[in-house]
């Protein structure tokens, strides 16, 4: 059974562009993140204090979350993001191919 909490988007990051500055997360975890890798920044907070989200800012797409975005609609603008980040990666490439 998953539970769903609140989560606090932080200001700023390509997570709170996407679903504004909170959103309900359906968590089922027994692990958290203790260690923020370098060069990663936190972009989702739960209530108590648990890392729900990391992503690396700048122009790669790379967003992890640490609940189940399969599990609710409202999260489907999470695959459309990375659908889009990927359609624009192919553009790029085909643009620099035919180009180079």
């Amino acid at each position: 059974m998953f539970t769903t909490l609140p989560v606090r988007t932080v200001p700023g990051t390509r997570l709170s562009a996407l679903m504004g500055e909170s959103c309900q997360a359906r968590c089922y975890h027994h692990q958290a993140i203790a260690q923020v890798g370098d060069g990663l920044v936190v972009s989702a907070w739960d209530a108590d204090g648990v890392v729900e989200a990391l992503e690396l800012p700048g122009g790669n797409f790379v967003l992890a979350v640490q609940w189940h975005p399969e599990e609710s609609l409202e999260d489907l603008r999470l695959f459309a993001a990375v659908v889009d980040a990927a359609r624009a990666y192919a553009d790029a490439r085909v643009s620099t191919i035919e180009t180079g």
